[in-house]
């Protein structure tokens, strides 16, 4: 079906702009400034804040619970919040398990009501040419690097690492798992490694149930296949209801953060998947995004 979604009030980088998109097959054929030409059914988001979905980091998923409990822990952790899309990892300690190890998490997922995402999740001693080589082949999007103590980070032939990333380049994202008393300075000491080996990478690091940032989304490929709202993207976006009409001081994550109780609708790939306090679960209809190339769109 092809319509048009007219006077949409789009947030992006803090800014709303009235904006309006013609539809075809779910997919956001075209982003117009006026709809006045077009003669398609219409529908009025003049109401609204538009956003696009959110991804959200979540290490770990539940297993072996029932049908139940796993609904309610999507609706309350994702879909209620306006996330349709999932970044996950698994944990290896030998790079042996690599396979065994993607493919049960990828099975694990068969089941997701929204899209997922799998990253890799790792000791620093781990981190070696060879594992990275498998990454790459396997286009694993991100490696979190799990930092026990600053010392670590001298152990690393940083220059092989970075060799062995090209041209794939995925970006490597800390875990700090140090005493509170010891993150300032393996903080920096992380800092200072990316910076002087020059690698592709996250300084901080992402904090699950919260919208993962544009810039670290490009970081890993996954926006602009994901969270976005631009021509030939997939329709798959929030509303808002706008407490003020005309308001234009807005931030994303404020909205994200101290608005939720303002998000009435969401859909996911054409699928209305929220209206109010009714959500839509279907188990099964998320899809594995791959990344085919991560950083390639820079922000």
């Amino acid at each position: 079906m092809t319509y048009v979604i007219e006077n949409a009030n789009v947030l992006a980088d803090k800014t709303l702009t009235k904006t309006a998109f013609l539809i075809k097959q779910n997919k956001i054929a075209s982003r117009l400034t006026s709809a006045n030409r077009l003669t398609h059914m219409r529908m009025d988001a003049s109401s609204f804040i538009m956003t696009p979905t959110y991804v959200f980091l979540e290490h770990h998923l539940p297993e072996n619970i029932p049908f139940q409990e796993t609904k309610q822990f999507y609706l309350d952790r994702f879909i209620n919040k306006g996330c349709t899309v999932i970044l996950t990892t698994t944990t290896m300690e030998y790079e042996s398990q690599f396979h065994q190890q993607m493919k049960r998490k990828r099975t694990q997922l068969n089941t997701s009501p929204i899209d997922y995402i799998v990253a890799v999740r790792i000791p620093v001693r781990l981190l070696t040419p060879s594992f990275i080589r498998k990454c790459k082949k396997e286009k694993v999007p991100a490696i979190f690097v799990e930092i026990a103590n600053r010392d670590e980070l001298s152990t690393v032939p940083w220059g092989w690492i970075r060799e062995a990333m090209f041209p794939y380049n995925c970006p490597l994202i800390p875990v700090f798992n140090v005493k509170t008393s010891e993150y300032k300075q393996t903080r920096e000491a992380w800092k200072k490694v990316i910076v002087i080996e020059k690698l592709p990478s996250v300084c901080d690091e992402l904090k699950p149930q919260q919208p993962i940032s544009k810039c670290d989304l490009a970081k890993m490929g996954i926006y602009p296949i994901k969270a976005n709202l631009l021509q030939g993207g997939e329709l798959s976006y929030n509303m808002y209801m706008m407490e003020e009409p005309g308001g234009t001081h807005v931030e994303e994550l404020d909205m994200f953060l101290y608005h939720n109780h303002r998000l009435v609708i969401t859909v996911h790939r054409g699928n209305l998947i929220r209206v109010a306090s009714m959500t839509q679960f279907q188990s099964g209809f998320g899809e594995q995004v791959m990344v085919t190339k991560p950083s390639y769109y820079s922000i």
